[in-house]
């Protein structure tokens, strides 16, 4: 894959916006990248792990918003969903769980940590929208650039 998160900030430091420094990767695959689609969670998975199951991901990546709620949104079963239909990697402002096998799928996956619960009763979700992480406004169709340095968000494609 034919980037570097350092050399897109340098080389486009007026095109580049940097998640912090608290995601860690939890993936099989450490360096990805992808046209954005956002989702914004209230701590229960029901809508993500559907647009995972039903849709096609070539060329995506899913940045999940759960407002840090301690309860993990990713976990085997919506990686098997995102591997199989090919999304790029999965971003999580919030956390994930079944870590030794998410790592065994080799797409992208990062959160700020583990949490072993889901959160059970079924709460909407909705995809598409304009989420807020790290003080960075990030909506659908924004490009985002991951590796073991950090995560570039852009508007547009870089490479």
């Amino acid at each position: 894959m034919g980037f570097f998160t350092a050399d897109l900030c340098d080389n486009f430091s007026d095109k580049t916006e940097i998640l912090g420094p608290d995601f860690k990767s939890f993936g099989g695959n450490r360096k990805f990248k992808g046209e954005v689609i956002t989702v914004k969670l209230d701590k229960n998975n029901k809508d993500l792990a559907a647009f995972l199951k039903n849709n096609n991901g070539l060329g995506k990546v899913v940045i999940v918003d759960v407002n840090m709620e301690y309860f993990a949104v990713v976990g085997d079963n919506l990686m098997k969903f995102a591997n199989d239909n090919k999304f790029e990697g999965i971003i999580v402002n919030g956390y994930v769980r079944d870590t030794v096998t998410t790592k065994e799928f080799d797409i992208g996956l990062v959160a700020k940590g583990t949490c072993p619960r889901k959160y059970i009763p079924v709460q909407d979700g909705k995809i598409n929208v304009p989420l807020v992480i790290d003080g960075i406004e990030i909506n659908s169709g924004d490009y985002v650039y991951v590796d073991p340095d950090g995560i570039v968000i852009c508007k547009e494609k870089l490479v």
